[in-house]
């Protein structure tokens, strides 16, 4: 299973949000690409960049930011935030990012959802941000009567590679992934789900890790990784891949499942 360093990028400084309020924002890093940089050094494959400013915008705002991280680490990215139309897509992909994560559209315009799979086959991957089961757009300023579930199925269905899914009552609050709707969303597609918000220890990995059988591939940690609760060289031992070695013999699953 994958973990993956998030990089949420606010007036081009390295920010957390607090359950999606950019009013509850905290600044980590004026610098947010030796922030990459240190995650990579630390072992990071793979970083997840999200545009703040540009999903309240509408477009990419902080494209600077997100090329000089692109330049500066050899690892793939992947970037969400502001992409709504297809030129965005184009310029994100143009900065050597690796994946574009498209969240709005998918609820608002699908068919555009449809065509860039086409034309970018293997490199979208659907943001799907929940409260309570709707799909929230917009930078999570407005929710709509989608639910998470119907969303994934219908953008498995055009063509989309992953599905991330993020709890925003959880995001940024260190109170642990929500397992039942990770679940409930893995048994109603077959491609990849990377599960974000809340996790905020070990154990909330290793109970994530449980959840791997059924296409949980991925995990994105933000502020436990800023705020020390976790390593992430200790978390990619525990669960990064070809390291199952290195989970305790007597580590009972059950209490996770």
């Amino acid at each position: 299973m994958d973990v993956i360093p998030a990089i949420d990028l606010l007036e081009g400084r390295c920010v957390r949000l607090y359950q999606g309020d950019y009013e509850r924002s905290q600044v980590f890093s004026e610098n947010p690409v030796d922030v990459a940089r240190q995650w990579v050094e630390q072992g990071a494959t793979r970083l997840h960049l999200v545009d703040l400013d540009g999903a309240k915008a509408g477009k990419v705002v902080n494209l600077k930011a997100i090329e000089a991280i692109a330049s500066a680490v050899s690892v793939p990215i992947e970037v969400g935030g502001g992409l709504r139309d297809r030129a965005s897509v184009e310029q994100v992909f143009n900065l050597g990012v690796q994946w574009a994560i498209l969240g709005t559209v998918a609820v608002e315009q699908p068919q555009l959802v449809q065509e860039l799979c086409q034309e970018y086959p293997e490199q979208i991957i659907i943001g799907i941000d929940a409260r309570n089961g709707l799909v929230a757009t917009r930078g999570w300023l407005e929710t709509s009567q989608v639910l998470a579930t119907q969303l994934a199925i219908h953008m498995q269905s055009l063509g989309a590679i992953a599905i991330i899914y993020t709890d925003i009552q959880r995001d940024g609050t260190l109170t642990g992934p929500n397992l039942e709707a990770l679940r409930s969303l893995c048994s109603a597609i077959s491609i990849p789900v990377i599960a974000s918000g809340g996790v905020s220890s070990v154990t909330d990995l290793l109970s994530l890790l449980a959840l791997e059988p059924q296409g949980v591939t991925g995990v994105i940690v933000g502020r436990a990784l800023y705020t020390g609760d976790i390593s992430l060289k200790e978390a990619l031992q525990a669960i990064g891949p070809g390291r199952i070695q290195d989970i305790p013999p007597n580590l009972d699953f059950s209490t996770f499942a």
